[in-house]
């Protein structure tokens, strides 16, 4: 089991999703030129994923956003900077960083070049936006789940994660 240090503890409730915004794409856009303005050439790959980088797909309205950097273990070399541009650290575990802004709209996944989680993002990401039929069963998956009073919100993401891992095996 690895190891993840959740800075702020558990974040309980239910999950409420909206219908796509195409205001999300230049949010991540914004939010791109932000991280690049912090960290410059340490960013070796910046992508939009998660449901708000699909058109036409219900998500919550939280931009999610995978940043491959040489070493997220590393922290001193990458954190103050996206600190001091508004984010803040919220999850620590072997190999990944995730830090958000405060409003908890933006999600920065750090990740070290290579790293198969971004590959599966990215795969999940595109198989969503060229498969109508993987589209619609994951947002009636989402659905179906987000009505729930979860005791952390990690554990709506972790009931997703079958059925995320089947469409990425079919984008590969």
């Amino acid at each position: 089991m690895t190891e993840v240090e959740l800075i702020g503890g558990p974040e309980p409730g239910p999950v409420t999703l909206v219908e796509y915004d195409a205001a999300w794409a230049a949010r991540y856009e914004r939010e791109r030129v932000r991280i690049l303005a912090a960290l410059g050439a340490r960013v070796l790959a910046i992508e939009h994923v998660g449901s708000t980088s699909v058109p036409g797909l219900a998500a919550k309205p939280v931009v999610d956003i995978d940043l491959a950097i040489a070493d997220p273990e590393d922290e001193a070399a990458f954190v103050p900077d996206l600190e001091a541009a508004g984010y803040v650290l919220r999850v620590r575990e072997p190999g990944h960083r995730m830090l958000r802004t405060p409003e908890h709209d933006v999600h920065v996944h750090v990740w070290p070049p290579g790293d198969e989680n971004m590959a599966r993002d990215l795969r999940f990401r595109d198989r969503l936006r060229a498969s109508p039929e993987d589209r619609a069963a994951y947002e009636a998956r989402k659905r179906e789940l987000a009505g729930r009073d979860w005791a952390a919100r990690q554990d709506y993401a972790d009931a997703k994660g079958p059925l995320i891992n089947e469409i990425a095996a079919r984008g590969s």
